[in-house]
């Protein structure tokens, strides 16, 4: 363990983008040989437009990168933070830091996206992708990059860790969500077992699905527990019976033209088709 925490201590730029595309390689190459769809598309072409919003997130989390890192170092030798009201032993001290961070910069914000309305509207950029793959996790708009940025430094202040234990989340975040876009699926007993403890490929399959209930459904990123926690949770038997996308943009050329899903956001509302909710009162 001292190890892993010298590593993310000193871990730098290069090392993380060498993490980063090494999962992306792999994943990639898993799909192709094993996919769970076959999908009629432009790999290379799809894969192009979904790594701008790499690019767009690499800028975002650039421009936060000193106020975490400052926020971070500071709750730590300060002593602030859930973290350090009781000292724990190294093991569960990982453990609740990841939780903290897993359940505030990931599951809460993912959460509140699909509540209110102006957020879902970046958010659906994500959800806007018919081809699901593994570069599929790196497909966000930059406002939601913000979003998540956001809500990272507050739950590095709240919880008080030091930086090595953010990065080692980050890591692990990214990895467990290029491995849950993958166009694969693990054994379904295997996933099965994983899924009372990490979210798992099936699981977040489900959170695809292009209509409601189960596209609001299944949030999160490294623990399943939240989603259980709070009733979010949704199984189902056959994601081949999954349709992805979303049913309120359903033309290919919306989904797939990089002008359109940056315009996206500023248009007009367009309400779930068969929802309770109208254009007026909806997700506000």
């Amino acid at each position: 363990m001292d190890k892993i925490i010298h590593f993310f201590e000193n871990i730098e730029s290069w090392q993380r983008t060498v993490l980063v595309v090494g999962g992306i390689v792999l994943f990639w190459l898993v799909e192709s040989a094993y996919p769970l769809f076959h999908y009629r598309y432009n790999k290379v072409k799809h894969a192009g437009l979904n790594f701008f919003f790499t690019l767009t997130t690499l800028i975002v989390n650039f421009v936060f990168a000193f106020l975490i890192v400052k926020a971070s170092d500071y709750a730590y030798q300060h002593q602030l933070g859930i973290l350090n009201l009781v000292r724990l032993p190294l093991w569960l001290y990982i453990l609740a830091g990841m939780m903290i961070l897993d359940f505030i910069s990931s599951w809460l914000i993912h959460w509140i996206q699909h509540k209110i309305k102006w957020m879902w509207k970046f958010h659906l950029i994500h959800h806007s992708d018919t081809w699901v793959d593994t570069t599929t996790s790196t497909r966000h708009h930059p406002m939601e990059s913000i979003f998540r940025a956001a809500f990272t430094l507050l739950a590095v202040l709240l919880a008080g860790v030091p930086i090595w234990l953010l990065f080692f989340y980050q890591f692990l975040s990214v990895l467990l969500s290029q491995l849950n876009h993958a166009n694969f699926s693990f054994p379904k007993w295997l996933d099965n077992a994983l899924g009372w403890i990490i979210v798992t490929p099936d699981m977040h399959k489900v959170h695809h699905h292009n209509v409601q209930p189960l596209t609001d459904t299944n949030y999160g990123n490294i623990f399943s527990i939240w989603d259980r926690i709070f009733g979010t949770y949704a199984y189902v038997k056959d994601v081949k019976t999954l349709q992805y996308g979303i049913d309120t943009y359903p033309e290919e050329k919306e989904n797939n033209s990089l002008g359109k899903l940056l315009k996206i956001p500023f248009e007009e509302y367009r309400a779930p088709a068969g929802s309770k909710f109208s254009n007026s009162n909806s997700k506000e």
